[in-house]
């Protein structure tokens, strides 16, 4: 439905990103950001999963991934230079993995020297193929982080997770929502528990809305998280703000 008007937006320039702060759970402090898409259309913000589906296995995955690489550079390349132990999270459809692109985007933006502070995310919508999965290895041993996205610990997640180099996994905020007060802990906290035990991934909970949620997370291992808790998305200008007053120490 959107295919063609995404098109014509992003040649326009009506795309614009946010970052959603991640922060440390022990001390609420923001240790870095996820660079999120956004599109002002008419005056209203058309809601990204009206669009961003739409562009999957389509030319636009790769337009858009490459923008927002460049576009992060414009943005935050000095900052990731001023903060060396801060991160940015960029999200990777995997089909564009393993083409060339990538690379040549993160040279161009400027951001090679800062590819310890790049984490790219990788959903389970879509499985790399062998090329994609050889991409991430190889961006792996060159330093970039790479994090399972939307992780519901079901078993597609964790076949997929015994064969690339994450370091990271992102909690679906759906698990996270199932933390309520006065409810038994869900069935995936000890499966989580064990997953933490077992390994040295460390562990991103989404969407947490409230201190139960928290101390809930923080009693399970979690180091970090992000949710309108702690903070929304802010443009880069108000994000950079934020992190000067919040940021941990770097």
């Amino acid at each position: 439905m959107y295919e063609l008007e995404t098109y014509q937006a992003l040649q326009a320039g009506d795309f614009e990103l946010h970052y959603l702060p991640t922060v440390r759970l022990v001390d609420r402090r923001c240790v870095g950001a996820e660079a999120l898409i956004r599109w002002k259309r008419d005056g209203d913000w058309v809601p990204p999963m009206e669009f961003i589906p739409n562009t999957e296995r389509t030319p636009l995955a790769g337009l858009i991934t490459y923008w927002v690489i460049d576009t992060v550079g414009v943005e935050l390349k000095h900052w990731l230079q001023v903060h060396p132990g801060a991160h940015v999270s960029i999200n990777i459809p995997p089909d564009v993995l393993g083409r060339g692109g990538i690379e040549y985007a993160m040279n161009k933006a400027g951001l090679r020297d800062a590819r310890k502070q790049i984490v790219f995310e990788v959903t389970e919508r879509g499985v790399p193929d062998a090329q994609g999965l050889l991409a991430l290895d190889h961006m792996a041993k060159g330093g970039v982080r790479i994090a399972l996205d939307d992780v519901h610990l079901a078993g597609a997640n964790l076949a997929l997770l015994s064969r690339c180099h994450f370091e990271l996994l992102k909690i679906d905020q759906e698990l996270v929502q199932a933390l309520r007060p006065q409810a038994p802990a869900p069935a995936w906290l000890p499966g989580l528990r064990a997953i933490l035990a077992a390994t040295a991934v460390q562990v991103v909970a989404e969407g947490v809305e409230n201190e139960h949620q928290h101390a809930a997370l923080v009693e399970a291992g979690i180091v970090m998280a992000q949710g309108h808790l702690y903070c929304a998305a802010l443009p880069a200008a108000q994000f950079i703000d934020y992190f000067a007053a919040n940021g941990a120490a770097t």
